[in-house]
């Protein structure tokens, strides 16, 4: 089982106040992105919180993201979408259909659609990302 499956099983166990805190403390087990990185360029337009996601190559050909937001909650989503592309190849992550691995959490019914409008924008930004460095 991969790491989201294994949250999800704890995730759909949770009441909806559970669950939120699981994505504050999800977001909050984040690798610290160092503040110069938190730039104009790594920013994911269209989230209502600020979202900062910033790829590192890493030598053995995979792809490692650092990212924050100054709203606990956002950032607890995109740690969970990390989850799913976290330190794969950026073709195994071309390959990697995020949505439906996003799907079982069923955000969109779970958070104000203000928290999960970004959600394609961060999904878009990874995916570009890995798309650029796999051809």
């Amino acid at each position: 089982m991969t790491a989201l499956q294994d949250l999800h099983s704890d995730y759909e166990l949770l009441d909806p106040d559970d669950r939120y805190r699981l994505l504050i403390d999800l977001g909050r087990d984040l690798e610290p992105m160092p503040d110069p990185l938190k730039t104009d360029a790594t920013l994911v337009r269209g989230c209502s919180a600020s979202v900062w996601v910033y790829p590192v190559p890493r030598d053995d050909g995979t792809l490692h993201f650092l990212a924050d937001s100054n709203a606990a909650i956002t950032k607890g989503i995109v740690a969970l979408v990390l989850l799913a592309v976290q330190d794969k190849s950026p073709r195994q992550i071309v390959d990697t259909d995020i949505e439906a691995a996003l799907a079982p959490f069923d955000l969109k019914s779970q958070l104000s659609s203000n928290r999960t409008q970004g959600i394609p924008n961060m999904i878009a930004l990874v995916r570009d990302t890995a798309e650029r460095l796999a051809a």
